[in-house]
């Protein structure tokens, strides 16, 4: 008798164990899904630092172009009316 209440005792713990396991294997799986989240959300973040020096850069480079033709434009009306003003 007395080897049977052990037998069920000790399956009683195996049963606890058990759902313990499974618990700790669920929490595992959610963490882990967290983690590759984090990691996804992180390399998109870099993705989109990247993308927005490389867009800063072609914005000051596209100023400095406009800048140029500003120049440029202003020194043909210069040249422009100094022709119109000596024909």
């Amino acid at each position: 008798m007395q080897v049977f209440q052990q037998h069920c005792q000790i399956a009683e713990e195996y049963h606890e164990v058990r759902k313990e396991i499974a618990l700790l294997e669920e929490r595992k799986k959610e963490l882990l899904a967290k983690l590759a989240q984090a990691e996804e959300e992180k390399g998109d973040a870099a993705q989109l630092a990247r993308e927005f020096e490389a867009l800063t850069e072609e914005n000051r480079t596209l100023k400095l172009a406009q800048s140029q033709c500003v120049e440029q434009l202003e020194k043909l009306r210069i040249q422009y009316q100094k022709r119109q003003g000596s024909s």
